[in-house]
């Protein structure tokens, strides 16, 4: 059984959190004075400073995934979140990171800005995890390991046994990147936070729920792990105007039901017209609101479609996925125009 305390960095184990107004005060507000957090007297909706642990929302949240809300944390988009997970648990210019490319751009970014170190390992042909050659690759300043499930760009889920293996044997802690799970037919790791003390699932609500508007990224992990992470995220940083929306949207579950099945309808539509398109060699399987193609000569089919008015995502550079374009899903009305527009060019 890992030991979390020995991953934490030295200076965050010892570190005192800043205390906000509002966190030391947390009774009811109703009728009360506010005279302790300097903010501007006059009611105009967001004068006050909102509540920094995010409550409502978690509250909701909790409601709708089954998990406690000591096991979430908020932040400002999930980029802060992993921001957060980087300085808790890796010392700069000590540890590093292993992240498996294709996969979202920001782990590295994030690894580089924290002055972190990168090791890689390519997923394989069909874009799964290579188990052995990630835990032969790990070494003793290994800290983090990101599982990008269902992957962007690929769009594919990876195999839960080697996700299991990777959980269990990896030395260090196993972030989830689940910003795609509810366009997908896998179950999210979150059910399974109890049985591993090593792991964070990250989601946002900024796919499914239709808010990338707002920021508003989360993570679900152990008491402990949370507890580490809201000493050192900042005493405010998801907004009142962010809560409220949010609070909104996790009260109107169906619509976002609704919608999710109107896009998995939409990408199966999608797949299907797309595999009339004489210059498309390959459709990749798809878990998420986005479809991966191979195409004769991507930069050139991109350009196309810019000058037709129709922005997609060249995905070419990207290790694995060479003239390779990603389609993101659309309304019918968006994805009849693609559809037509490719067939024109």
């Amino acid at each position: 059984m890992i030991d979390i305390k020995k991953l934490i960095r030295p200076n965050v184990k010892v570190l005192k959190p800043y205390s906000s107004a509002r966190d030391e005060y947390q009774g009811n507000s109703d009728a009360m004075v506010f005279l302790d957090a300097n903010e501007n007297p006059f009611e105009n909706g967001v004068n006050r400073y909102p509540d920094p642990q995010q409550r409502s929302v978690k509250s909701l949240l909790s409601e709708i995934k089954g998990i406690p809300q000591q096991n979430i944390l908020l932040g400002n988009g999930s980029d802060e979140v992993l921001d957060l997970i980087f300085r808790a648990f890796c010392e700069p210019n000590e540890d590093n990171i292993i992240t498996l490319p294709p996969t979202y751009g920001m782990y590295s970014v994030l690894a580089n800005i924290n002055a972190i170190g990168i090791k890689t390992v390519q997923l394989s042909a069909n874009f799964q995890p290579k188990v052995d050659e990630i835990l032969n690759i790990a070494d003793s300043n290994s800290k983090l390991l990101f599982l990008c499930s269902p992957n962007n760009p690929t769009g594919n889920s990876f195999e839960a046994q080697s996700i299991e293996r990777l959980i269990k044997a990896f030395k260090g802690v196993v972030v989830i990147d689940e910003a795609y799970i509810d366009f997908s037919k896998e179950e999210s790791w979150i059910r399974r936070l109890n049985e591993f003390p090593n792991l964070i699932v990250t989601q946002t609500l900024s796919k499914a729920y239709g808010m990338a508007g707002i920021r508003l990224g989360i993570c679900y992990a152990s008491e402990g792990i949370i507890s580490v992470l809201n000493r050192i995220k900042p005493p405010y940083n998801v907004n009142e105007l962010t809560q409220q929306k949010a609070i909104e949207q996790l009260e109107e579950t169906k619509i976002t039901q609704q919608q999710v099945q109107v896009i998995l309808e939409e990408r199966t539509v999608l797949i299907d017209k797309l595999s009339e398109i004489d210059f498309i060699f390959k459709i990749y399987p798809s878990d998420a609101n986005f479809v991966l193609v191979k195409v004769d000569d991507a930069t050139k089919r991109y350009n196309q479609l810019i000058e037709k008015g129709i922005v997609i995502r060249n995905r070419t550079t990207q290790p694995g996925c060479e003239n390779c374009l990603r389609f993101t899903v659309g309304t019918p009305a968006e994805n009849e125009i693609l559809i037509n527009t490719l067939k024109s060019i």
